[in-house]
């Protein structure tokens, strides 16, 4: 997600000067005012009489006549609320057991903290024998010996056990359902598609792990930018069982359908790039020229390589807030899909150049760190990717941390789509600090470490501790010590 422009004049406008106003507006209310046009405006301090409906703004209360307001959504939101990341996935994934029972076999397949694989071996060979028996225990070792090496950050590996599963029990869907969710997990969309239409073969509807297989196929399609074909998975899905996740996913992708079914499209290694009538194919190849030298500068420094091909969508503006129905602060969005609106544009202008590689760096973040990057995380390194830097913005920092007024780091794990635009600013340039100090003691691989890290952690302060040997409040102070040696002298 990138600041838009008008974000952008709030931060380096505003900040500076009413830099305790940014702060307060941290732990007020987010409402979002709904109008009868669809429209949404997302405010501090909405109030409402007979006749108008009012809210607060950085210019002060504005009001708007009540017959045009269809309700106001009321929320509590503040940083340390959970939401998901831009790059989570669309659904979550079920919790299927292979085979039911074997304790027994679980606790010798998994003692001492370690896989006991002369174990495995020995059940692997009675299991040649056919008996089903043995290949259960097989099947319920090997499951145990995954899940052990999942919570180890071992996602590779975790695959592998599956997979020697699958030799001995290739028809065991919870076998292929566990597989598929990792391959899932890993944006590996095309190699999830195997094993779930595998499980399909022998789980047909009506039995209970069909509507589980459809939601994840849907996930899978989604993934892989076949929005006809998730569609149909997430309404076999719901008619089989209904799941408010499932709704939620289909309603989104529907929305998606319509506004994208006149879209043209392009092509290259890395991308799937769609875009209207508004913009012209000149700029949509540029864009993935953009896109592309983007991908082998972003790929390098975080050593990472996204398996997939990036769907992107260039949008008209208004068509951007109709279909990712984002506040109005926000420039370009990344859900697992780059959203960009380029209204009037011929050509790919510096600032769209950053913001395109803003948004692409949230794909290598949120697919590195399975989903799991905090917001404050996800933005810093998307700033510092862009080129944005703390110059404009470290004075007023300073100044509310000499106050003790600048919340803790972990306040900003959140989501922060219901944020006004002052608090959004805020958040935008503590974050980019944070990063920022992050890289200039370390260099650009500690965040990549970190991204590893938090993709099996417990917590993203574990993450911190385990690779910079920092916590959240050490690391609050080391930023505010660089933002002084650097831009206070």
């Amino acid at each position: 997600m990138r600041i838009s422009r008008a974000g952008l004049f709030l931060l380096t406008g505003l900040f500076p000067l009413t830099g305790l106003f940014l702060l307060t507006g941290l732990s007020l209310r987010a409402d979002t005012i709904i109008l009868k046009n669809g429209r949404r405006i997302t405010a501090d301090s909405v109030t409402q009489d007979s006749e108008r409906v009012s809210y607060q703004t950085p210019a002060g209360e504005m009001s708007i006549p009540k017959s045009i307001v269809a309700r106001v959504e009321r929320d509590d939101f503040g940083y340390s609320a959970a939401s998901k990341a831009a790059s989570a996935p669309p659904v979550s994934a079920p919790e299927i057991q292979p085979v039911r029972g074997h304790e027994d076999v679980v606790r010798l397949a998994i003692h001492d903290n370690a896989i006991d694989y002369s174990y495995l071996a020995e059940l692997e060979s009675e299991a040649r024998s056919g008996s089903a028996s043995s290949i259960e225990k097989v099947a319920a070792a090997r499951h145990a010996a995954a899940q052990f090496l999942l919570a180890r950050g071992d996602t590779s590996d975790a695959i592998n056990q599956y997979r020697q599963a699958l030799i001995f029990a290739p028809d065991n869907v919870g076998l292929l359902l566990n597989l598929s969710v990792l391959y899932l997990r890993e944006s590996q969309f095309t190699a999830a598609l195997d094993p779930l239409e595998h499980a399909r073969r022998f789980a047909p509807d009506p039995a209970p792990p069909a509507a589980d297989i459809a939601k994840l196929m849907g996930w899978a399609f989604y993934g892989a930018n076949k929005m006809n074909q998730a569609i149909e998975e997430w309404k076999h899905a719901e008619r089989l069982r209904h799941d408010p996740e499932v709704e939620q996913a289909l309603q989104k992708a529907e929305r998606d359908k319509s506004e994208e079914e006149s879209y043209r499209e392009g092509e290259t290694a890395h991308f799937d790039l769609k875009y209207n009538g508004a913009a012209t194919p000149i700029l949509a190849v540029a864009v993935l020229r953009s896109l592309e030298s983007d991908f082998r500068d972003i790929e390098s420094q975080l050593d990472y390589t996204p398996p997939e091909q990036i769907s992107v969508i260039l949008y008209t503006g208004q068509d951007f807030a109709d279909i990712t129905r984002a506040p109005s602060w926000v420039g370009a969005l990344n859900d697992g899909r780059i959203r960009v609106p380029v209204q009037g544009l011929s050509s790919v202008t510096p600032e769209l150049a950053r913001v395109l590689k803003h948004e692409l760096t949230h794909s290598f973040v949120g697919q590195k760190s399975h989903g799991r990057a905090p917001t404050w995380l996800q933005e810093g390194t998307a700033q510092w990717m862009e080129g944005r830097r703390s110059s404009q913005s470290a004075a007023a920092l300073i100044d509310l941390q000499s106050r003790g007024a600048i919340p803790p780091l972990a306040s900003f794990e959140g989501s922060w789509m219901r944020l006004s635009g002052n608090s959004a600013g805020f958040a935008y340039a503590w974050s980019l600090a944070v990063v920022e100090s992050i890289i200039q003691a370390g260099g650009i691989v500690d965040i990549s470490r970190i991204l590893d890290r938090i993709a099996t952690s417990s917590s993203n302060e574990d993450a911190l501790r385990e690779t910079l040997h920092s916590d959240y409040a050490d690391l609050s102070q080391q930023t505010f010590d660089y933002l002084r040696h650097t831009y206070l002298r």
